[in-house]
């Protein structure tokens, strides 16, 4: 069922995610040779002119953009991950692409070259001709991973996240790369992943790999490692992209029923807690936002369920600054006055709603409504 759920999220949306891929051609200087790369723009780029988005660029990009875009057109429909620009890599010979030395452990000849390629040409050349937001997502599966954590040796790493699906690990990377993650100073966001059927050699190496990464503290970087059950070397790909994505982009998801009642049990704090969750959605991944009408209800429900109505009027001038021509606004701001004793004031407010757009089930009926009762009360 699990796999049959998997395949659903990775074709269900194919006809509309065809409709926005793009191909080209780059000439490269680095590799001194034409390479196709394959865009997929989200579906409201063309609608939202002003927005910017993350990038994720895909190695192996000749059989892994179907999956991660599948996934990422479900995801995103629902808001529960954000839209990302794709940026699909062919290789016609991912080996050479990903040629390093075997004693070194580094890229060499045609590995630099596409190294170069990547950091050079690639994303310079969509940064500059699409919106791109500074977050930056690279992922790979075997060889292709492997060759993808050369870009953290790097003193400033182009990527902000890395997906390595089980990754052939050239040598020494195993202590190499949980090593930089004490060096770097910007949150890294990190995903690696095996299965009890994958190939021994590379199993073996990558439980390594997270044993010294877990063995790392106070770091700024993010971690989590996946193995998967019953799965192999290629299966475990469709069950890691979810997993992957899901890590990378946790708090952009919608505040969750855990996560709410974390909150509540909480005594104040409610309002800074929702700016500064879309202030680090904006600050990590790169993507300003506005506020969720969920989330502002589910802020509403903490509020009330602790009795901190003082709370309100710092809702409503979040409310405002979100939604500046509707109705919300004064809705928690009718609510502040309501529940903090001042009724005619809080009826001045429902009244003077009428002014306003209705919004989220707010509507102008709702508010008048609000205002006669609060009346018939005095």
């Amino acid at each position: 069922m699990k796999k049959i759920t998997l395949l659903l999220l990775i074709f269900a949306f194919c006809n509309t995610y065809a409709q926005q891929l793009t191909t080209e051609e780059i000439t490269s200087e680095a590799l001194n040779e034409n390479r196709l790369v394959t865009i997929k723009l989200p579906s409201s780029y063309e609608r939202s002119k002003d927005k910017k988005y993350p990038l994720l660029v895909l190695l192996d990009g000749d059989y892994l953009l179907d999956p991660f875009a599948g996934v990422l057109s479900y995801t995103s429909y629902w808001d529960d991950l954000p839209e990302v620009i794709i940026v699909a890599i062919s290789q016609p010979d991912r080996d050479m692409d990903c040629e390093w030395e075997s004693e070194s452990g580094l890229p060499q000849e045609k590995g630099e070259k596409f190294f170069d390629f990547i950091g050079r040409e690639v994303v310079p050349m969509i940064e500059k001709k699409y919106r791109i937001s500074p977050f930056k997502i690279i992922a790979g599966h075997d060889v292709t991973a492997g060759f993808a954590n050369f870009f953290l040796y790097k003193d400033d790493p182009l990527f902000n996240a890395y997906i390595m699906m089980s990754p052939v690990l050239p040598a020494e990377m195993e202590t190499r790369i949980p090593a930089r993650f004490k060096a770097i100073d910007k949150p890294i966001f990190y995903y690696l992943a095996t299965a009890d059927g994958d190939v021994g050699r590379l199993k073996n190496k990558i439980k390594v790999m997270d044993e010294n990464i877990k063995a790392v503290t106070e770091t700024k970087f993010r971690y989590l490692f996946d193995e998967f059950i019953g799965e192999s070397h290629y299966s475990l790909v469709p069950n890691a992209i979810p997993s992957a994505l899901y890590h990378i982009f946790s708090s952009y998801q919608p505040i969750t029923s855990d996560e709410f009642q974390k909150l509540a049990a909480q005594t104040s704090g409610y309002v800074q807690y929702l700016e500064d969750k879309y202030d680090m959605i904006e600050r990590d991944l790169g993507v300003k936002m506005t506020v969720r009408l969920n989330d502002f209800k589910a802020i509403e429900a903490a509020i009330m369920k602790n009795g901190a109505f003082g709370e309100f009027r710092d809702l409503a001038n979040v409310a405002r600054k979100n939604y500046p021509k509707t109705i919300i606004g004064e809705y928690y701001e009718a609510l502040f006055y309501e529940h903090t004793g001042n009724i005619k004031k809080a009826i001045k407010v429902y009244n003077n709603s009428f002014n306003f757009e209705e919004i989220g089930g707010i509507t102008k009926d709702y508010m008048l409504e609000k205002a006669e009762s609060l009346k018939s009360e005095m």
